[in-house]
């Protein structure tokens, strides 16, 4: 009888960093050599919280825009819609524009360099390129110059909106309980208004490119729309009183797979939708839905499962509030066969139609003859309690709750980010591309280990911001397992 010998193999792959935050896969694998199960752990200690405690309520907004690099705005946003609701104080009309007005700008250049700088060299440099070409370099260097120094000029731009309403260009200071620190001049009116329609071109153009290098490309069609990449679950979205998109503002609908409305609730209620569940090997948490229950790492409307990204808002949404991005919604539900859209990787087709709302969007405020107005801020008069504000991060929905005494001093603080929503979701994600892709007797190579990649790049994933952790390193290992739980192979990106 022969007996069945195991190669210990070690691969070295040189450093990548397409993703915000610590991480590593695990795949563990049966006697035949087939997947038997996949993690993506999260090692960072989540914390944020807790040191969040004893410091007055106003100070956060300036404290949670610190916790990471990526969606800082959306954390400002956040923390001032809930110290607004703390203090029960209502901002000017004039505020809440400004505020829309740079979360817009913030929601363009986040999508875009999530597009062309992390997601987007799977697609426009192509999944089986060398690594050392899937990256921002390799795809100017496909694309060409000029539609480089096109993408910086978008990106340089819509910061640039960030620092005249925000004060500052990557951590903005200006929205404050009550509304904002301070108004516009009709001069920056004026220069914003014309970046906004630099962006609506750009937008427009990036989603041509879309067409050109994936949608007409049957081999990425393919792989977009396989079973490895798909998944049948729950989604979430804000929308607006006409159940459109909006990021700022407005309620959160949940839809079954099935395209069902199961839930339309208001920021307060977030506890009575949403729970969290916990595993032993990860210091990030579960988020699923009450009313459906936790029922493992499984989709289907049995499942609790859920996921709240650029295409779930999609799924949602009952259209967008703008035309032009109207028009590509409309186009996005026809060439996929209809809602909702299961297929994980079409996130990065609803992330570009989003920029041209968010575009869109900008102009609308741009132009708006109250924008202008001084009268920017109500000072808070109301003893603080307790408050809770709900916006859409570009990686999905943002909750912050804030419990304080009469002083305004936090006693608790809660976070439930974009991540975290769909944290488990990225877990499943992950292993049905490795079952489709890891096969016995055949070697893990970069190839096979960037398509698993692809499976939650396509999340834009923050693990920073969902774990609220401060480091900056960012260090990607893989770990594969035979079906004795013994280490066959360890990849490391550090």
């Amino acid at each position: 009888m022969t007996k069945k010998k195991t190669i210990n193999r070690k691969i070295c792959i040189n450093p990548i960093t397409r993703l915000e935050g610590h991480g590593r896969i695990d795949l563990f694998l049966n006697e035949e050599g087939h997947l038997e199960n996949a993690y993506m752990v999260i090692p960072e200690l989540r914390g944020f919280e807790k040191f969040c405690e004893g410091r007055p309520v106003e100070d956060i907004a300036i404290i949670t825009r610190s916790s990471e690099s990526v969606c800082p705005v959306a954390h400002h946003m956040a923390a001032a819609k809930a110290g607004d609701a703390v203090y029960h104080v209502d901002p000017p009309p004039t505020a809440k524009k400004l505020r829309e007005l740079q979360y817009a700008s913030f929601f363009v250049a986040d999508h875009a360099t999530h597009f062309y700088v992390l997601g987007g060299p799977d697609f426009i440099v192509g999944p089986d390129a060398p690594k050392s070409e899937r990256n921002i370099i390799g795809l100017v260097r496909k694309l060409g110059k000029e539609i480089g120094a096109k993408i910086m000029q978008l990106l340089s731009e819509n910061h640039e909106v960030s620092a005249i309403i925000g004060g500052r260009y990557i951590h903005p200071v200006s929205a404050i309980i009550g509304g904002m620190s301070k108004p516009i001049t009709e001069e920056e009116r004026r220069r914003i208004e014309q970046i906004a329609k630099n962006t609506i071109e750009t937008a427009k153009f990036s989603l041509k490119l879309f067409e050109d290098r994936v949608l007409k490309d049957k081999a990425y069609m393919d792989m977009i729309l396989s079973e490895a990449f798909i998944h049948r679950t729950y989604y979430m979205g804000l929308v607006d009183e006409n159940n459109k998109v909006n990021f700022y503002e407005g309620k959160i609908r949940v839809v079954s797979p099935e395209g069902k409305e199961l839930v339309k609730y208001s920021p307060e209620q977030y506890l009575d939708v949403i729970a969290e569940h916990i595993e032993p090997w990860t210091y990030l948490k579960f988020a699923y839905l009450k009313q459906v229950g936790w029922k493992g790492f499984v989709d289907g409307s049995e499942s609790g499962v859920y996921r709240a990204t650029p295409l779930s808002r999609l799924n949602v949404a009952d259209g967008m509030a703008t035309p032009l991005a109207q028009a590509e919604y409309e186009h996005f539900f026809d060439a996929m066969g209809g809602k909702p859209v299961h297929a994980t990787l079409a996130m990065h087709w609803a992330r570009l139609i989003e920029i041209l709302y968010a575009a869109e969007r900008m102009l609308e405020l741009a132009q708006d003859p109250e924008i202008t107005n001084p009268n920017v801020h109500t000072i808070p008069t109301e003893t603080p309690t307790e408050g809770i504000a709900t916006i859409e991060a570009p990686r999905g929905t943002l909750t912050h709750h804030y419990i304080t005494d009469e002083r305004g001093l936090l006693k608790k603080v809660n976070l439930i980010v974009g991540t975290t929503n769909n944290y488990a979701a990225i877990d499943m994600s992950i292993k049905k591309a490795a079952e489709a892709l890891v096969i016995p007797g055949k070697p893990v190579d970069d190839t096979v280990m960037n398509k698993i990649e692809m499976a939650f790049r396509a999340y834009d994933p923050c693990i920073g911001c969902a774990t609220h952790a401060l480091p900056g390193e960012m260090p990607m290992i893989v770990r594969v397992f035979d079906h004795k739980r013994e280490l066959l192979q360890e990849i490391r990106r550090d």
